[in-house]
Parts: C-alpha cells; structure tokens; sequence
C-alpha cells in the first residue's frame, strides 16, 4: 500500500507518471466491474475511462480518510453506474451479475471452486442472492478488491464484508452442489450405456 501512497501523493503534486502508475494498477479492476453492471464491453469501456477522468480531476481535493485508495476509485465508479442507470429510461441495458461470462481465476479454495461449476449454473444460482451479497461477490471476485478495499467501497467493516462473502459461497454451494451432483450422475450414467 505504501507505493500505492507515494503514487496518489506524486499524482496529487501533478506526477502524470505516477497518475499512469495508478491507472494501471486499478485499470483492469474498474473494467470488470463496469462489464458486470453494463450491457456492452464498449459501454463499460466509457464508463471505465469516465470514472479514471472523475479520478484525476478529483484527486487534487482526495484524502485518504483511513480507507485505501481503490476504494475512493471503485466509489466513483460506482456513482458513475448509478448515475448512469438512474438517467437511462430503459433500464434493461444494465446486465446482472448472472448474465456475466464465468469468474476470473483467483487462487483462494472457495473461489476455485465456484470457478469451476459451470457457469450458467452459476449464473442462476446467483439470482436467489441477497443485493449485499451479490455486490461483495461482484467487487471480491469479479473486480478482485481485497477485503479492506470492499469494505471501504460498500461503508462495512472487514468482518460484516467476510460474513457476507461467507454466506454467499454457502449459498451458491447449496444451490450448485445438487445441480452439478445430478449433472455428474447424468453423464456417468451417459458413459456406462
């Protein structure tokens, strides 16, 4: 975190380097998560350079607050979707999380495996998640926030954002495991004939 301050504070005293240092760490972040709240990859590319826009011209007045700086970034983003939702007259141009493509890879266990069951399993699956729950699972595992930078972005402390993604593999485990049970029976089934 400490580079991650010394670029903020250069970027504030006009660093365009240390600007483009930011840029490229939280980047990639920021697309994936407008991707998950919009219809289009171009749609989420605009998004994704208006919020790196409202980043750079806020961030002469940014204070840090005790909250990371990824945080202050994915608020804006946020903002900007909602901003955008809320003026659009036909809001089924937002896509949910379940319409998505399937999670990116991640190395933590439960994430492995949520990663592996098939997707649109998983894409139904996530429907019968609560708003919280659906937006930790957005920000951890689509975005790939760490918990203090969730935390940050949805106003809970660390431990609300770990029961809350706790509860929502729980959830997508009861759910999937019947479903890809029976799917693997079916297909042994399907090989011993």
């Amino acid at each position: 975190m400490h580079d991650v301050d010394d670029l903020v504070r250069k970027a504030q005293q006009g660093d365009g380097q240390a600007f483009a240092g930011l840029y490229e760490l939280l980047v990639d972040k920021v697309y994936r998560y407008m991707r998950v709240r919009v219809s289009n990859t171009a749609e989420a590319e605009d998004l994704t350079q208006e919020a790196f826009l409202r980043v750079l011209e806020g961030l002469p007045s940014y204070t840090a607050r005790g909250r990371p700086f990824a945080a202050w970034v994915f608020r804006i983003a946020h903002n900007l979707v909602v901003d955008r939702y809320r003026s659009k007259s036909n809001a089924s141009e937002m896509v949910p999380l379940e319409e998505m493509p399937a999670l990116p890879a991640h190395q933590d266990v439960e994430e492995t495996a949520i990663r592996t069951l098939d997707a649109e399993q998983l894409r139904r699956a996530v429907r019968h998640l609560t708003d919280l729950q659906r937006q930790t699972v957005e920000l951890r595992f689509i975005a790939g926030l760490s918990l203090a930078e969730t935390a940050a972005v949805m106003d809970r402390n660390e431990n609300a954002i770990k029961a809350l993604q706790h509860s929502a593999v729980q959830a997508l485990r009861r759910l999937l495991v019947p479903q890809h049970s029976q799917m693997q029976r079916a297909g042994d089934e399907k090989a011993d004939a």
